[in-house]
């Protein structure tokens, strides 16, 4: 088929299927599918379960073959000529909602003015759809393809990837795979990916709770601190408001601006707001000042440039460390910490400065992940084909890039990230990030992300692997 008809039969497809596409986007929104408790066929938890049953019956209803694998993933395929597999891989879980939504419920999906809102519009069910669909438009033609086209659908890519691990533990690799949950056009590296828990020693004092965040890669807008004070001796601030509990107590509540743990740059962390009110306010007895003074130094940057761990390389931007999740237990403050790190570093070193300084406070840093970086060639055909699909389609000049995030992508012999995100485009203020409130995403770019993906199915399916 000629370049021509197959764009105008794209166009012709994607027209047609818009309302069904955003029909069944609200589906897959609308299941609350954060990890929780393990269960017999959902070792993920129920929520999960349900989103990847409900992409599977959604792949069902378009006449593809659907595969559940023992509740850790699922698939959708066209058997090709080959059993040789072009694979797409997205996910159904999410993170938890958080806080400070109102343009929406999580997870009840709504339109508005030409966007969708809701938990997972864009990270990353927005974009499992899209790739369902993309087989659909295959399914249609009737042709047989040269390979097989597999769409993955995974169910724990937000904490930990187990899903992943299973899969390919017990089936094939594919020969090239995308995945869509990144930014176009193609990233071809991804940062390595440091993760674990400072705890304090043992503090006594003024501190009764503090609490702040909702998983560790997320930067918190909300944080709190129950404290023994005068609550009518403290002033509210822009970003901190004090209320009285009673019996001596009054609460610190923290409001910041959260985001995603790799790309922190323009959020704020409360937990470090919460930090620096009480230490500015003499609200903490000498043990407690000893440990939220080491906290304070782990939050006063997000280049890791105040505890000594900043690095960069000619591949990859900078290090990000962002401390994430705080809690009072035992007696002991525990503050979950997220480093993206350049090639020009490793885990050693960042475990060895992260110790030294969780001794500061007389307590200790565990290693709860390590991920190295990868990357690979930027001028291998695969990596070319998509980024002259993409830039043929938006009329760009867009270069490959790496990253920070961390996607299934590092987990494959032969994959990539593949959008769908645009972080350039204009958006209205009333639409969040992903990992934030408000997560949204145009439906122009869920349709123009579309078109990409079945030029670019179709263009992979012509090389040689």
């Amino acid at each position: 088929m000629c370049k021509k008809l197959l764009l105008n039969e794209v166009d012709t497809f994607i027209d047609q299927n818009k309302e069904n596409v955003l029909r069944d986007l609200k589906a897959l929104v609308d299941v609350n599918s954060v990890e929780g408790t393990p269960a017999p066929g959902a070792p993920f938890g129920e929520g999960p379960k349900k989103a990847l049953d409900t992409a599977l019956a959604i792949a069902d209803g378009m006449g593809l073959e659907t595969c559940c694998c023992e509740g850790y993933m699922g698939y959708a395929q066209i058997t090709g000529e080959s059993e040789k597999q072009i694979a797409t891989i997205a996910h159904v879980d999410v993170v938890p909602e958080g806080n400070g939504w109102d343009g929406c419920a999580p997870f009840d999906m709504v339109r508005r003015e030409g966007w969708v809102l809701g938990r997972g519009t864009a990270d990353d069910k927005g974009p499992a759809i899209l790739t369902l669909y993309a087989a659909k438009f295959f399914k249609e033609r009737g042709e047989k393809l040269p390979y097989t086209l597999r769409i993955l659908l995974g169910a724990n890519e937000e904490t930990g990837m187990g899903d992943l691990d299973y899969y390919l533990e017990h089936y094939p690799q594919p020969a090239f795979c995308f995945t869509p949950d990144a930014e176009f056009p193609v990233c071809y590296g991804e940062k390595g990916q440091f993760g674990g828990e400072l705890s304090t020693g043992v503090i006594s004092g003024n501190l009764v709770e503090f609490s702040g965040g909702v998983a560790r890669n997320v930067v918190p807008d909300r944080a709190y601190a129950v404290v023994k004070a005068d609550a009518g001796a403290l002033a509210d601030t822009e970003n901190v408001k004090v209320t009285d509990e009673g019996n001596g107590l009054c609460r610190i509540s923290a409001f910041g601006k959260g985001g995603h743990a790799a790309m922190p740059a323009g959020t704020v962390n409360a937990i470090a707001l919460v930090i620096d009110y009480l230490l500015d306010n003499g609200l903490v007895s000498e043990s407690e000042k000893r440990a939220l003074t080491t906290l304070q130094q782990l939050h006063a940057s997000t280049d890791g440039s105040s505890i000594g761990i900043d690095a960069k390389d000619d591949v990859f931007d900078p290090l990000t460390c962002v401390a994430g999740v705080i809690s009072l237990k035992d007696g002991r403050l525990h503050q979950s910490i997220d480093i993206r790190y350049p090639t020009s570093t490793d885990d050693a070193t960042l475990n060895e400065k992260l110790c030294a300084l969780a001794q500061q406070a007389g307590g200790s840093f565990t290693i709860a992940s390590v991920a190295k970086p990868f990357y690979i060639d930027p001028e291998t055909p695969v990596i070319r084909t998509l980024i002259d699909t993409y830039n043929e389609v938006t009329g760009k000049n867009a270069k490959p890039f790496t990253m920070g995030g961390g996607t299934y992508a590092r987990h494959f012999a032969n994959a990539v990230s593949f959008g769908m995100e645009e972080p350039g485009e204009p958006t209205p203020e009333w639409v969040g990030t992903m990992h934030g409130p408000n997560e949204g995403v145009s439906e122009e770019l869920l349709f123009r992300s579309l078109k990409i993906y079945i030029l670019a199915i179709d263009r992979l399916m012509k090389l040689d692997f």
